[in-house]
């Protein structure tokens, strides 16, 4: 019985720590029909952005307060999500980024293919932090979605955007 009330203990001091890393990143990539826009947005849990700049060497990163530290977060990001077309790699710009409950939310674009077109999408944001990191990159937008499922080390994956 002793060692069931550790083991209980023990589970419930565990817990807490665990819950804060999420290992889950979303990114939505659409073509806006208005503006004939490729539009991205990714999704970060904080805590698991700011453990990524602390691997990079960022003693106590605050992305909420520090400005400087969400730019190097969102050039994590650039290095880390790639998309090309036809081979060639597509160049996004930084629209922006805000906190939205405990999450980063970064908003790029990019002159779109077009709907129809081919892409080979790679996503490693954070997989360098943690192996069992998971991103998922929805491609498209209402009820025409594709979803790719990336982990460490996965190649580039294609989709038809829609």
């Amino acid at each position: 019985m002793r060692w069931l009330l550790a083991l209980c203990a023990a589970l419930l001091v565990a817990l807490p720590a665990a819950a804060h890393q999420q290992k889950t990143a979303i990114s939505i990539l659409s073509h806006n029909e208005r503006t004939g826009l490729l539009e991205v947005v990714h999704r970060v849990p904080l805590h698991d952005a700011e453990h990524a700049l602390k691997r990079r060497g960022i003693a106590a990163p605050d992305i909420i307060g520090d400005i400087p530290d969400r730019r190097a977060f969102v050039r994590y990001i650039a290095e880390r999500f790639t998309v090309t077309h036809e081979g060639e790699p597509i160049a996004f710009t930084l629209l922006g980024s805000e906190i939205d409950g405990g999450s980063l939310v970064i908003y790029e674009e990019a002159p779109s293919p077009g709907p129809g077109a081919r892409l080979a999408v790679r996503s490693l944001i954070l997989t360098d932090v943690w192996a069992r990191q998971e991103n998922r990159v929805n491609i498209g937008s209402g009820t025409e979605v594709e979803t790719l499922i990336f982990r460490a080390g996965d190649p580039a994956k294609d989709a038809t955007l829609r």
